[in-house]
């Protein structure tokens, strides 16, 4: 009897699927090496893109209510600056080895605020069309300068060199707040 309830112990360990979580990638800033003052950060408001969720799923993005479908084309386009709209972040040049003189929008923020009682699926799929925002645009430079995609450059010497020319151009800049009862109750 043992040895039968045993077998369907492990009959039924090995047929059942678990349920993996979904997670957010992101890297830790480093441990600051000194206790020192916070300091006061000031950033130019056309260099931030706000981005609000509240209680309801509600998508408001620079004041205005927004479709979640819409968000990683407008968060693209503020990333990017493509047309140099004095609405949008300051663009500067920089030297990025491999791509040389380079103008990007060195200073752009995306500024990202939920309720506390925002689904957790709302603010997953808020975080992923954020992040794919920058990993198109990242792949769109990709195939324009090497005519290999960003995901595929490989892990050798020369990859990693292309991989932080690419992130040096488009670095992800995403500020969470803590979370705040916009939305009351």
């Amino acid at each position: 009897m043992a040895d039968i309830a045993f077998l369907l112990l492990i009959f039924f360990l090995v047929s059942t699927t678990m349920d993996t979580d979904m997670g957010i990638v992101r890297k830790l800033p480093p441990m600051p090496e000194e206790i020192t003052q916070e300091e006061e950060v000031k950033v130019k408001e056309r260099n931030i893109f706000v981005v609000l969720v509240n209680r309801d799923n509600q998508l408001l993005v620079e004041g205005e209510l927004m479709d979640i479908k819409d968000l990683r084309k407008a968060a693209k386009v503020f990333i990017e600056n493509p047309y140099d709209d004095p609405t949008l972040p300051t663009k500067e040049w920089i030297e990025v080895p491999i791509f040389g003189q380079v103008e990007v929008t060195k200073s752009h923020v995306i500024s990202l605020q939920n309720d506390r009682g925002t689904s957790y699926e709302m603010y997953i799929a808020v975080q992923n069309e954020l992040a794919a925002a920058y990993n198109e645009l990242r792949e769109e430079l990709s195939m324009r300068k090497f005519r290999v995609k960003y995901s595929q450059l490989g892990d050798d010497e020369e990859a990693k060199k292309r991989i932080d020319a690419i992130d040096e151009v488009y670095p992800m800049k995403i500020s969470e707040a803590e979370p705040k009862n916009i939305g009351g109750k």
